[in-house]
């Protein structure tokens, strides 16, 4: 058991450092390589601070572990907007006032909706997989069309400010992004690993220490650049990170598990969990198109509700 712990702890450390890490050199890379603010923060941004969430959801449902894959998107998703407006938002409050947010908030509400849509069936096969993922693209896709003219006043072109590293060579960029990979992959296996012995051993199913330990674990990059982002009041910044990782969960994550290895979705989730994150999700969205702002007491509203769900999986998640 207390390796397993320790296995957690350095797989959770790994995975955060792992990704600033490779952001940073990512976005170092494109930049010497002259590739456009706005596409780096459409694709290097978007995919580096989902990475975690991709490989530890990969190793789980490779490992034999789906329950952790599937509440590990469920929990981030979760995470991603309670946990991280409850946090950022009681330092900051976010301005709601993004152009493009109707537009970011319509998608998500449409990945969410498609994911259960899956989900209710109880699997997730190679097909819809890869279904998933297609409409990721078409989304990048259309972002990167819509957004083209705004230059480098583009959100995402602004998301890819926040991690500006000038003083990196190409190789020293190239070698970090490598290396922040690779310390992401071995976070994955230990924290998958860990989290399987913890979870037998606390009498608690894989479901619920993906949607809690797993989950807060993998969405701690996005926390990290969201709160960056908001203490610089940069709350359309913040606000876009919340929803394009939410939306690379959902379909670019969840697509590419079940493209490769097939998901099959815990009926617990389906019972319970999924419909939460579909509420909190709607609900998210409608205050970000309806609010100038989310107000402090808001945010420590979602900071609590966090806080219960979390406990409520411990209290019912015997397996």
């Amino acid at each position: 058991m207390t390796f397993a712990v320790c296995s957690v702890v350095a797989g959770l450390v790994l995975l955060f450092l792992g990704a600033e890490v490779m952001i940073r050199g990512a976005v170092a890379l494109s930049r010497g390589l002259k590739v456009s603010p706005h596409v780096i923060g459409l694709t290097v941004i978007a995919f580096g601070t989902s990475a975690p969430e991709l490989f530890v959801s990969m190793k789980a449902a490779l490992s034999g572990a789906p329950a952790i894959a599937v509440g590990n998107v469920v929990g981030s998703n979760l995470a991603n907007i309670l946990l991280m407006i409850g946090t950022v938002g009681v330092i900051a409050p976010i301005a709601c006032a993004s152009p493009n947010l109707r537009r970011e908030g319509a998608a998500l509400v449409a990945a969410t909706a498609l994911f259960a849509g899956a989900s209710v069936t109880g699997h997730i096969g190679p097909l819809l997989g890869a279904a998933m993922v297609a409409a990721l693209i078409g989304y990048l896709l259309l972002c990167y069309r819509m957004d083209l003219a705004q230059g480098d006043n583009s959100v995402f072109a602004r998301e890819a400010a926040e991690f500006d590293e000038h003083s990196l060579s190409l190789p020293r960029a190239a070698a970090q992004t490598v290396g922040g990979i690779v310390a992401v992959v071995i976070g994955a296996r230990l924290l998958v690993d860990g989290a399987v012995v913890v979870a037998a051993a606390a009498g608690v199913s894989q479901a619920v220490i993906g949607i809690t330990l797993v989950a807060f674990g993998t969405s701690l990059p996005e926390l990290a650049t969201t709160l960056i982002a908001a203490l610089r009041r940069h709350g359309d910044v913040a606000l876009a990170n919340i929803i394009g990782s939410n939306i690379f969960n959902t379909l670019g994550i969840t697509g590419a598990v079940a493209t490769i290895a097939g998901l099959p979705i815990p009926p617990s989730i389906v019972a319970v969990e999924l419909w939460l994150m579909v509420a909190v999700t709607v609900a998210f969205v409608a205050i970000t198109l309806t609010c100038a702002r989310i107000p402090r007491p808001l945010a420590v509203l979602c900071f609590l509700l966090y806080a219960a769900i979390i406990g409520a999986q411990f209290l019912g998640g015997a397996p």
